[in-house]
């Protein structure tokens, strides 16, 4: 028997090489960019449509239109009902899922390959035929409307919802995709039947099938599918990357009163550069070392030392447009404006006198790369993932670069990010939290008498 030292930890050998499927582009008559992936592990296939529209194309006084108008898409279609949709998914052991993002609306259907035919037919039939009825978008709306109102309870989307308004002002991507109450109260059908025809055009989609089958096999799923997929006219407007700046954020300090808060929710931030920036490798790096894991600087200070929260967490939210950094904690009231003073200190921090270490880059990096190949090992993971190439403009050898490119990030190159793009003196903090608790403290902080963030009903 081979004696093993378990007093110390085994060494960490090099990273084994990753090879990310092939990818075949083609384009449809009508238009349509189809990518196939093969991927055989499983008789399953997925099929991820991206549709460059989302809610960042909502129309001024109609926010929420491009939501309402994807969750109108699985309500019926021709004479069937909501309920022959979900028996026709049930029938080929479907899972059907449409996710509403700033800058695309994405469907995606997986099912046994087999069924292939089927549940591509069913996916345009849904793209392509949808019902739109009155009736349906009358129960929609109130169901969307019921649910702003619970979200009222949740101060974390309170959060989030008055962070986006004072960094985006009335910028497209300043609202959550579900919209505003006034403005679903006032949607028509017309209104959703004019979005989907003009969003949903196969110019301005791709169709990801990945999965159990050949190159050819793929297309010709989706050529059956979606061959017959006409253009119409086309959604006015520009793409979000050329879009206007956001203005200038209109408060340095913002509250949202929560009676009787035991705890304040704190949204610290600013905007961010897109995601085709050349920075977003050491980005990710600087914030896996800041505030994206466990042992991160955040966490570490505002739990572990200071025992403020139970969580500290950075990110960044990458758009095709301006995106926002933020810095966020749920933190006993008590400690409100602490919290806040020591946050915007490990931010200054980290782009002035104590920049990221060597030993912190090697966790970040570690964080980032170790087992990276986990993140495709289903045909479904896949198919998003190439998706998201789709959406911003990836190469197809992206994934495979990955890891050399963070390997490839250096101290110097976290420490110039860190103070080209972060600057607590430019960013906005809003508490979610008692008013009588906590207002006075945050006075203090420098940034003049905290503004009331009143959100819509």
């Amino acid at each position: 028997m081979t004696a093993v030292d378990r007093s110390r930890l085994p060494a960490i050998g090099p990273d084994g090489a990753f090879r990310f499927p092939a990818i075949a582009r083609h384009r449809l008559a009508n238009g349509l960019d189809v990518r196939t992936v093969e991927h055989r592990a499983l008789p399953v296939v997925t099929l991820v449509l991206l549709v460059r529209d989302g809610l960042g194309s909502d129309p001024a006084g109609r926010e929420g239109l491009a939501a309402i108008t994807a969750d109108m898409l699985d309500e019926g279609t021709g004479a069937a009902s909501a309920i022959d949709i979900s028996d026709r998914m049930a029938r080929i052991g479907a899972d059907y899922d449409i996710d509403i993002r700033d800058d695309a609306t994405v469907l995606t259907l997986t099912t046994l390959s087999r069924f292939a035919d089927r549940g591509a037919g069913l996916l345009a039939d849904l793209v392509l035929r949808p019902s739109l009825r009155e009736e349906d978008l009358v129960r929609v709306r109130t169901q969307r409307i019921n649910r702003l109102a619970q979200l009222k309870d949740s101060p974390a989307a309170r959060g989030e919802q008055a962070f986006l308004g004072v960094v985006y002002g009335d910028h497209p991507y300043g609202h959550l995709a579900i919209g505003r109450a006034s403005s679903l109260r006032e949607l028509t059908i017309s209104d959703v039947t004019a979005f989907h025809a003009a969003a949903f055009q196969p110019g301005r989609a791709t169709l990801v099938v990945a999965g159990d089958g050949t190159h050819a096999e793929l297309l010709a799923v989706a050529e059956r599918a979606f061959g017959a997929w006409r253009a119409g006219t086309a959604l006015p407007g520009i793409a979000p990357e050329a879009r206007p700046a956001p203005p200038s954020p209109s408060t340095r300090l913002g509250l949202v009163h929560r009676d009787q808060a035991a705890q304040s929710v704190l949204t610290i931030g600013q905007l961010a550069p897109p995601r085709s920036t050349p920075d977003y490798a050491p980005l990710i790096m600087l914030n896996a070392a800041l505030g994206g894991q466990f042992v991160s600087r955040v966490n570490l200070k505002l739990r572990e030392e200071k025992g403020y929260t139970y969580g500290a967490r950075t990110g960044f939210d990458w758009r095709r447009g301006a995106g926002t950094f933020t810095l966020e904690a749920s933190v006993e009231t008590r400690v409100t404006r602490d919290a806040v003073v020591d946050a915007l200190a490990e931010l200054e921090a980290v782009r002035g006198d104590r920049p990221v270490s060597g030993a912190e880059l090697d966790l970040a990096r570690a964080s980032l790369t170790r087992g990276y190949s986990r993140n495709f090992e289903t045909a479904g993971q896949v198919a998003r993932s190439v998706s998201q190439l789709a959406l911003y403009d990836l190469p197809d050898t992206y994934f495979e670069q990955f890891v050399s490119t963070m390997d490839a990030v250096t101290e110097a190159d976290v420490a110039r990010v860190a103070r080209q793009y972060l600057d607590p003196a430019l960013m906005t903090t809003v508490v979610v939290g008692d008013r009588a608790a906590v207002a006075a403290g945050l006075g203090t902080l420098g940034f003049g008498v905290p503004t009331e963030l009143g959100l819509e009903d």
